[in-house]
């Protein structure tokens, strides 16, 4: 289950949607984001799914890592799909048994809430597999730049950020290496009811917390060793530019979010 979770990864590759500039990238992802909440029937999310698969094919991306993006949230969409099912009673009933109604309109909401966790999770993904940590800080700290006038902590604030979400995957590793030691010395994780599951992660909690604490450590002696004293006065190796397929980007965006417009106008389900 740990080695499905992806969040923070980076595949390096040379695609379009790899050489885009991150600002661009950044801004793209807002728009998604805004675009899946603003689809209000079946037909836009599958617009906005057909717009995730291209880009998934042009990045190069294994479609191997939609699933393992959204495997780790199976429960959460499940979860909310049932309350959804259970408790909207408007519409046609279609099954009843005691106080138990299942309503065409519940069934219709709990799978328009999986097509929407599903590109939610499935865009956001994106951004990181194919953007580097420390072109997301630049890309951050350029964006969120006028807020320096106010003394806004910019600078520090986007590459706490970028740390928190690149030792993702190192402390994923690092609590699995944990349960299998703690396995190979008789530790049972997988078995038994619910509280005695969430007592056996007492020994890998304690372990990963002092692991993740030392970590932490090592990065800041690392930091202060470069002489690191936050963005004042810094210079960048690589600016930051639009190109042309900046612009080409941003037209895909603006073509999908007018797509998902004139779906809503039309009344399109």
């Amino acid at each position: 289950m740990l080695k499905d979770i992806t969040i923070g990864q980076y595949f390096g590759g040379e695609s379009f949607i790899h050489r885009l500039d991150p600002r661009n990238k950044i801004i793209m992802t807002a728009l998604l984001m805004a675009a899946v909440f603003v689809s209000s029937g079946f037909a836009g999310y599958g617009v906005i799914a057909l717009f995730l698969i291209i880009c998934y094919m042009i990045s190069g991306i294994p479609f191997r890592m939609i699933l393992k993006s959204i495997k780790p949230i199976i429960p959460i969409i499940v979860f909310t799909s049932i309350l959804n099912l259970f408790f909207i009673k408007e519409g046609d009933i279609l099954f009843e048994w005691r106080f138990i109604a299942i309503t065409d309109s519940g069934v219709r909401f709990a799978f328009f809430l999986v097509a929407r966790i599903f590109c939610l999770v499935v865009g956001a993904s994106l951004i990181t597999y194919t953007t580097k940590p420390m072109e997301l800080t630049d890309g951050i700290e350029s964006l969120f730049g006028p807020l320096k006038r106010i003394k806004f902590p910019v600078h520090e604030v986007a590459m706490m950020m970028t740390i928190a979400l690149r030792f993702v995957p190192t402390l994923i590793e690092e609590t699995d290496k944990i349960m299998s030691a703690q396995k190979a010395r008789g530790a049972s994780l997988d078995t038994g009811g619910l509280v005695k599951r969430v007592k056996a992660l007492i020994p890998v909690l304690i372990p990963l917390f002092i692991s993740a604490f030392r970590r932490a450590h090592d990065l800041a002696v690392a930091m202060e060793c470069r002489c690191y004293n936050g963005g004042e006065g810094r210079t960048k190796m690589k600016k930051l530019r639009f190109g042309f397929i900046d612009i080409i980007g941003a037209f895909a965006m603006i073509m999908l979010i007018a797509g998902i417009v004139v779906l809503n106008i039309l009344g399109v389900v």
